[in-house]
């Protein structure tokens, strides 16, 4: 059983292949995430993929994961899941409900493999149409979410996300695309749009879990700022919503917890 330590984070941050920026400022998420870990007070590694996932999730109690592209293969899953069942916590963003992609013949698009890091982190993600202006619908009072107000506005990318296990999922932020955003993806690479709740209208972009052991999963769910620049996402710390870090390594114990928010953008 990998055993967890509290106080520590281990941050991966990148794209694939390795060394390229995926179209994403990696070194600008890096920095924030780190600087907020800093204010804290809460030493932490940082890796470009999960390449020596086992050591350091060993001497950490959070795992941070921006990723595009790199995602844990069998083995690191086998070990991330101990490492969750034994009180870790992974705060997931962004990217990390990707992973590998295949082509699909006849079109240009590539559709997302569903792999075992999906079942863990419970979210698999589908497709996005274009960056738009989104509104964000708060959903209860849950401490990942005080202090976000009702509902803020964002303009980016609405993620389509599918979750893996709906009854042990507590949504915590929703969107209403509205009928402007559509995807090919659906007929094609995929062929329903599961990422549609049962009202027909809203999809998931923040969420918690309840655990298979005592406690529940948590899934960090603050929107990181961003702006656009030559269509990379830029984090500006100006209009940041600070992030409670210290929550998630603190006196409450999570068992098999796990974490996926979406790039929200910047609040309201």
């Amino acid at each position: 059983m990998t055993e967890t330590k509290a106080g520590r984070a281990h941050l991966i941050a990148g794209g694939f292949p390795p060394g390229s920026a995926a179209g994403h400022d990696h070194d600008y998420a890096r920095l924030r995430l780190l600087g907020l870990l800093a204010e804290r007070e809460i030493p932490a590694s940082v890796a470009n993929d999960f390449a020596d996932l086992e050591k350091w999730l060993a001497v950490s109690r959070l795992l941070i994961t921006y990723a595009a592209g790199p995602y844990p293969d069998a083995a690191q899953c086998r070990a991330l899941q101990q490492w969750l069942e034994a009180g870790g916590r992974w705060l997931g963003l962004h990217g990390t409900s990707g992973g590998r992609a295949e082509r699909v013949e006849g079109s240009r698009q590539r559709r997302t493999v569903k792999t075992e890091h999906h079942a863990i982190l419970g979210s698999y993600f589908l497709t996005h149409p274009p960056i738009c202006k989104i509104r964000v619908d708060v959903t209860g009072d849950q401490s990942l979410t005080r202090g976000l107000g009702a509902s803020f506005v964002v303009e980016d990318e609405p993620y389509f996300i599918e979750l893996q296990d709906p009854k042990s999922t507590r949504i915590l932020l929703t969107a209403d695309y509205g009928p402007s955003a559509v995807s090919t993806a659906f007929g094609t690479l995929y062929p329903s749009d599961t990422s549609l709740q049962p009202d027909g209208k809203t999809r998931v972009l923040g969420y918690t879990r309840a655990g298979r052991a005592r406690g529940r999963h948590v899934r960090r769910a603050r929107p990181l700022p961003q702006s656009r620049d030559s269509g990379v996402a830029r984090r500006r710390p100006d209009r940041h919503h600070a992030a409670d870090v210290s929550g998630l390594v603190g006196e409450r114990r999570v068992h098999r917890a796990a974490a996926q928010c979406h790039r929200v953008g910047r609040g309201a």
